[in-house]
């Protein structure tokens, strides 16, 4: 990948780190999103910052106590199956359309091969 694509997903997925922080990214956004953070150590760290700096000052404003790299992770691994429960459906549907054109294709067959014999 070219560098300038690079930075410019890298400019992007900087900018959807707030809306993930505050779990408001659509299920394709947070396909990509992941995707892009799993692969980048950049993005990644810059997630982590703006993490523990969001969710650490709420954790201390309530007077609770906190590990923060845990709740990194326990984050990222729930959105990782979000996105795998996605991906499952979105795929499903995909291959029930295939079976339902399928069908109608046989039946158009069928109805051809009827009013023609």
């Amino acid at each position: 990948m070219s560098k300038h694509r690079e930075k410019f997903q890298c400019l992007q997925v900087t900018k959807m780190i707030p809306a993930f922080i505050a779990d408001e990214l659509s299920y394709e956004d947070l396909e990509r999103f992941m995707e892009h953070i799993e692969e980048c150590e950049a993005c990644r760290e810059e997630l982590s910052i703006q993490f523990l700096v969001e969710v650490g000052l709420n954790s201390l404003e309530a007077g609770n106590t906190f590990d923060l790299q845990q709740e990194l992770n326990v984050a990222l691994e729930e959105v990782e199956k979000r996105v795998q429960v996605y991906r499952f459906f979105r795929h499903s549907v995909f291959v029930l359309g295939c079976i339902g054109i399928a069908a109608a294709l046989i039946g158009v067959v069928f109805l051809i091969l009827y009013f023609l014999g």
